[in-house]
């Protein structure tokens, strides 16, 4: 028996169909070796800064039985992603099943771009070792990440809240977004005017000119209005030039997720997501790549599908230079394996992201675009200080691969025949007054592309990225557009005054560099480590005895405490920003940024239900995140919450928890949205994501949830193979 191992059960389906049952194709379901939670016991720094893994949660049931698979196996081949996190997997699998001494057959490793039976088949013919390099560098990566934001933590905790978290690549993002941050409070905005003019050419159309300059200067609007309306215009020039648009490059991971943000509205983590599945089901090539290039055999099946199906005459060849410097291991850009398939997917969002990928690679080997640029200048005759007034058009003359990527194409915009001295007769001469505005906020798109710039994190980070600030309460996300909370601005603004050598771009991106070369061999893991953590850990004990950061700031002059009349400070909170009265804690005043008065817990004059006749807790009024709501006075030591029976009722499900088998599966409201958990929370701590429905797994014997739209019921269980049952294999 020869055994072949992926990290996805869909990835193994698909395989397993090309072999021809040649090899027993297993998943590990993701990564299976992790370092622990606790830091001390996770890496060894004296020792070289040697890390100690532990079995993921619940992932022994699967290295028990690929352990009992080895023993059995004549060959065993590892094949999972081809980049770095997938060969430190491999490396992590190969430990593992080495651990069981009664596998004594070889393990080699194979790495495809494309799950397609002859890339598969390829890649199990010519079989190589593990490369130690590449697994060195992912292994750096995590070890200097566990490090930077344990200790960066550390110190947040200490100086400015509990809970906080600061992190190596997630810190120089929030940073990114916080200076945006600061030019728009600092931007003062400045009137202007944009005149306008409708005119009817000796043709009788109407065509509509704008004033080249937009003044500042109320007195020069009108001066340019009066001159304008009494004198004649005509027309003092037309331009017509023909340009061409070039085809733009196959997608690599940043410039699909900036392109599915802006088209169909994805979020970089769903973007991938989507990819992954399209990737796993042998439909793309791999998704995690920097690179711009397309194989010899992919550009001849592209060019012979896009002379069949459009022409000769929009087939051009072309070879994109990719931008990044450290291209990662992926060797082309992200295409279809069958560029013939027009649509494929289980869904639409999986159709819509294929037919975006198939678009760009297909238009990227198509001639350029010819346009036709008009631009028509025209004048207040015999008046050369009244700036000019034009109008700007374009149409295509020929469409060239915006045929295919008609997203991209833009409206035509045509302008009426004139010619040069031709008068025009004013129809109406106007101005508009408007304010300068600031710069954008970002979106996760303008985010992802200015990481890429900057050189920040590398391809598989940037989904991850956005979800950490989001998760960590750092950032909110109205639409597309990323706004940094209260939270994330006291956070960026501590790192950026103790800690700005560290989060800045240029160490970010030359640490970045320096892993890359672990990979290519120019560098040394544990010196690279060294270099770095000897200096970092002696700023972390310097900055250790800083005093704690109470006071944020002064708040404005006319912000005075409702109860003492003192001034008042800035404080943060878990829900953000708030007034403080400087007299805290001799007085507790407070009020919201907004002015508004912060009222503190009022007694209600009940007992508390739950320690009132031990420990004397009574029920309190208080105010959290969202709304009023009535506690024990004792919190966070008593955790009982009054809720409003009818209230109570609606939430309740008739469904019992099987863990204590007492309470009720109820709804929740959590940091991450509604979940159900048992009622006699927290003596019970069964929680699960969905809303239960009643019956058992019959896998494992946990209660199965409502699914999604694809996946009517599932086991709440993650690790279960039936919480994904669309995935399990039909044996």
């Amino acid at each position: 028996m020869k055994l072949l191992i992926v990290e996805s059960p869909s990835k193994a389906k698909t395989i397993e169909k090309y072999l021809d049952g040649a090899y027993t194709v297993r998943a590990s379901v993701g990564h299976v070796r992790d370092l622990p939670k606790s830091n001390k016991k996770a890496i060894d720094i004296p020792g070289g800064f040697v890390p100690h893994y532990e079995i993921s949660k619940g992932k022994e049931k699967v290295v028990d039985e690929l352990q009992q698979l080895a023993e059995k196996a004549k060959e065993i081949v590892l094949a999972t992603d081809p980049d770095r996190e997938g060969e430190a997997i491999s490396w992590h699998l190969s430990e593992l099943l080495k651990q069981n001494k009664k596998v004594k057959s070889p393990i080699k490793r194979a790495a495809f771009h494309e799950i397609t039976k002859e890339a598969v088949l390829e890649s199990l013919s010519h079989p190589r070792d593990i490369d130690q390099k590449l697994v060195e560098a992912q292994e750096a990566r995590r070890v200097l990440d566990r490090l930077v934001g344990y200790d960066l933590s550390g110190v947040i905790w200490k100086k400015v809240r509990y809970g906080l978290s600061a992190g190596r690549v997630q810190s120089p993002a929030l940073r990114i977004l916080m200076e945006r941050e600061r030019e728009i409070r600092a931007f003062i905005p400045e009137k202007y005017w944009v005149i306008e003019g409708l005119f009817k050419t000796e043709a009788k159309v109407e065509i509509t000119l704008s004033c080249v300059e937009e003044p500042r200067d109320e007195k020069i609007v009108e001066r340019i209005l009066t001159v304008g309306k009494k004198n004649p215009w005509i027309v003092d020039e037309v331009k017509e030039s023909e340009q061409k648009r070039s085809a733009r490059a196959p997608f690599t991971t940043s410039t699909i997720q900036q392109t599915a943000s802006s088209r169909l509205g994805f979020s970089p983590k769903r973007t991938m997501q989507v990819a992954q599945k399209l990737y796993e089901a042998g439909h793309i090539t791999y998704m995690r790549t920097d690179s711009t290039n397309l194989s010899a055999a992919a550009q001849t099946q592209i060019l012979a599908l896009i002379t069949k199906k459009y022409g000769k005459e929009y087939v051009e060849a072309h070879t994109y230079k990719t931008k990044s410097k450290n291209a990662q291991e992926a060797h082309e850009a992200i295409r279809p394996t069958h560029v013939e398939k027009l649509s494929v997917g289980m869904n639409e969002e999986q159709k819509k992201l294929y037919k975006l990928i198939w678009e760009r690679t297909v238009s990227s080997q198509m001639t350029n675009a010819k346009l036709l640029k008009t631009k028509i200048i025209a004048k207040i005759e015999n008046h050369s200080d009244i700036p000019e007034f034009t109008a700007n058009g374009s149409r295509v003359l020929f469409p060239g691969w915006l045929l295919v990527d008609s997203d991209a194409r833009g409206e035509d915009v045509e302008l009426p025949k004139v010619s040069k001295g031709e008068k025009l007769a004013l129809i109406d001469l106007h101005s508009t007054e408007k304010a300068t505005e600031p710069p954008n906020r970002y979106t996760e798109a303008a985010l992802v592309k200015a990481l890429e710039e900057r050189g920040i994190g590398r391809p598989s980070t940037y989904a991850s990225i956005m979800s950490t600030l989001e998760d960590r309460g750092y950032v909110t996300k109205q639409g597309r557009t990323l706004f940094p909370t209260d939270t994330g601005d006291v956070v960026s603004s501590f790192l950026e005054e103790h800690f700005a050598n560290y989060i800045s771009d240029t160490f970010t991106a030359e640490m970045e560099d320096e892993l890359d070369d672990i990979a290519d061999g120019k560098r040394t893991y544990v010196k690279t480590l060294k270099d770095f953590y000897t200096p970092f850990l002696k700023e972390v004990k310097i900055k250790d005895k800083l005093a704690k950061a109470t006071n944020l700031g002064e708040a404005p002059a006319d912000i005075l405490c409702p109860v003492c009349k003192s001034s008042m400070i800035i404080k943060l909170s878990r829900n953000g920003k708030f007034y403080s009265c400087s007299k805290y804690p001799e007085c507790a005043g407070a009020r919201k940024l907004d002015g508004t008065e912060m009222s503190g817990p009022k007694e209600t004059g009940e007992p508390c239900p739950k320690c009132g006749d031990k420990e004397g807790g009574k029920l309190v009024l208080r105010e959290g995140r969202f709304g009023m709501f009535i506690s024990c006075s004792r919190y966070p030591k008593c955790k009982f919450i009054k809720e409003d029976e009818e209230e109570r009722k609606r939430k309740m499900t008739d469904v019992k928890c099987p863990m204590c088998k007492d309470g009720y599966m109820m709804e929740r409201r959590g940091r991450f949205g509604i979940f159900y958990s048992c009622s006699n929370y927290p003596e019970c701590k069964n929680a699960i994501k969905a809303k239960p429905t009643g019956r058992l797994c019959p896998l494992c014997g946990a209660l199965m949830m409502e699914g999604t739209k694809t996946i009517g019921e599932r086991c709440s269980v993650k690790t279960c193979p039936n919480h994904n049952p669309h995935k399990t294999e039909t044996k």
